[in-house]
């Protein structure tokens, strides 16, 4: 199977060496997309951006660390972000990539007094940040956004109770072509018939999420790029056949 492989594949995702902020525009764009804000009108999402505190990080820096005190919800502006874990044997476990206009970090207010994950720069990263009191004052001047949060509360439960039945009864390729899947409807590109991940993630992360060795993980990767299923990169991952991937999935 010869598929044509678009230019910028070839190419990690840009970076710079030093992080930096992000116009106005930017910022009334993102938030105006996180889920907490959607459907709010001009003027609010102007209000919300004035409690928002700006910050650049550069690629691998820490944003916050696991059992710090939640201080501040984010919403990702420019850039990808990793979070993850640590168990009680040591291991790392990647929990989520976080992209533009994506929520991450807590609040006592969401219902936890530290951050149950930690925080990484995947690229350079331009990220807006809102203190505890100032979401609150949001939430008494926007009823919609306590319900929207209240419903979200409700879904994350949800998505606990799926993700442990996921990975007590499915195998490897599975929890893999899932983690794929979840990953290109979040975050991917479409490119003619394939749908491009431009995510630096390695078989270390993916293992991670799937809750499975990096060697199951590279055997699986393997069998899939042999099938024409996926094609993949040093920073970047490709669904050539997205049907075949999701009757993997099922």
């Amino acid at each position: 199977m010869t598929v044509p492989e678009p230019s910028r594949r070839s190419t990690p995702l840009r970076s710079c060496e030093v992080p930096h902020d992000c116009a106005v525009a930017v910022r009334l764009e993102v938030i105006s997309q996180a889920k907490y804000f959607r459907g709010l009108a001009d003027d609010a999402i102007a209000e919300i951006d004035a409690l928002m505190q700006v910050r650049g990080f550069g690629e691998g820096a820490h944003i916050y660390t696991a059992g710090g005190p939640a201080e501040h919800l984010f919403v990702l502006a420019e850039g990808r972000v990793k979070l993850s874990r640590t168990t009680e044997s040591g291991r790392d476990v990647v929990v989520d990539i976080i992209g533009p206009g994506q929520l991450f970090g807590t609040l006592p207010t969401l219902g936890r007094t530290d951050y149950p994950d930690s925080a990484e720069a995947l690229t350079v990263c331009c990220v807006l940040r809102i203190r505890g009191d100032d979401f609150r004052e949001v939430m008494l001047r926007h009823p919609q956004v306590a319900v929207t949060v209240a419903g979200d509360l409700a879904r994350q439960l949800e998505e606990a109770r799926h993700s442990v039945k996921l990975l007590s009864g499915s195998s490897v390729e599975q929890r893999v072509a899932s983690a794929l899947l979840a990953l290109a409807a979040k975050m991917g590109e479409r490119e003619g018939d394939s749908t491009l991940i431009q995510v630096p993630l390695t078989r270390s992360d993916l293992a991670a999420m799937t809750g499975t060795t990096t060697e199951s993980v590279s055997r699986v990767m393997s069998r899939l790029q042999k099938a024409g299923v996926i094609e993949t990169g040093r920073r970047w991952t490709s669904i050539l056949n997205l049907p075949a991937l999701r009757s993997l999935a099922a």
